[in-house]
């Protein structure tokens, strides 16, 4: 295995979109091969995941990692945007609104809820990024969509901010949260900063663009298979190879170490991404 393929957490600052993070790794590491695992907006600060090398393979199983975030939100005030970059459309009063209000409120978006993307983001109506229509002034009904929120809990209240811890899936918007907790609280809202703080097994805690992390720590959550010499080789081939894996997902490894994962068809397992 090259020395490059592995996965590196970066803290990311506010100011630099994450193309602009994997652009300066490339630069600083020769390492072409970078990819990030769960954008960050230029504003937003926190964890990022980068795969590089080898490592890119595995990317679509951690992109679907759980997200934990840190948010601060804005009462009586909503922009176009959503978040603290855009222009302001409404300002409201916000002095009657109480930390119980803000509490009920905030329980009516845990769970699987219905949410519409910000008129700025990257998701795509007939083939075109929603923020391509919004630059040009075009008016677009961005569609709903499903989206799960694991928690949604009130740090503090210090109105017109309030602060939230937020657990969610991915696809899900917190910026949108934020306007739509606004909108239920009757003042408006948006997004004035956001902070991860976690992605899948990863904290913000273990940044470190010095240390290189095997390929496989961002998949730990996968049942593991080990298999003997025989079976590793052909596995490495991208043969089936006769083996019931725990899971219908399993990591594999064999005499050597880490080879790839597998799926299971069949009552056999068959390589679904191998890192040779």
């Amino acid at each position: 295995m090259r020395v490059m393929d592995g996965i590196l957490l970066i803290d990311k600052e506010r100011g630099p979109t994450s193309h602009d993070v994997v652009a300066r790794v490339r630069s600083e590491t020769g390492e072409w091969s970078v990819g990030h695992a769960g954008t960050l907006d230029p504003q937003a600060t926190g964890l990022l995941v980068l795969c590089l090398g080898r490592a890119l393979k595995l990317m679509e199983f951690m992109e679907r990692h759980d997200k934990e975030y840190e948010a601060a939100v804005r009462l009586g005030r909503a922009t176009e945007t959503d978040d603290a970059e855009g222009r302001v459309i409404s300002e409201r009063d916000v002095s009657g609104v109480t930390r119980e209000a803000v509490e009920a409120a905030a329980t009516k978006f845990v769970g699987p809820i219905r949410q519409r993307p910000p008129a700025f983001s990257a998701v795509k109506v007939e083939g075109r990024r929603l923020y391509r229509y919004a630059r040009a002034g075009e008016k677009v009904d961005a569609p709903e969509r499903t989206v799960r929120v694991h928690a949604f809990d009130l740090v503090s209240f210090e109105p017109p901010v309030v602060r939230f811890r937020v657990r969610c899936a991915k696809g899900t918007y917190v910026r949108s949260l934020a306007r739509d907790l606004g909108e239920a609280l009757g003042c408006g809202g948006s997004l004035e900063a956001l902070r991860r703080t976690a992605s899948g097994p990863f904290r913000v805690e273990q940044a470190d663009p010095a240390k290189l992390l095997p390929p496989d720590a961002g998949i730990a959550d996968l049942p593991e298979v080990r298999l003997p010499d025989d079976c590793a080789g052909r596995f490495a081939k991208g043969q089936a190879v006769a083996v019931d894996p725990p899971g219908p997902v399993a990591r594999v490894y064999g005499p050597a170490g880490f080879l790839g994962v597998g799926v299971a068809r069949d009552g056999r397992l068959q390589p679904r991404k191998v890192i040779l």
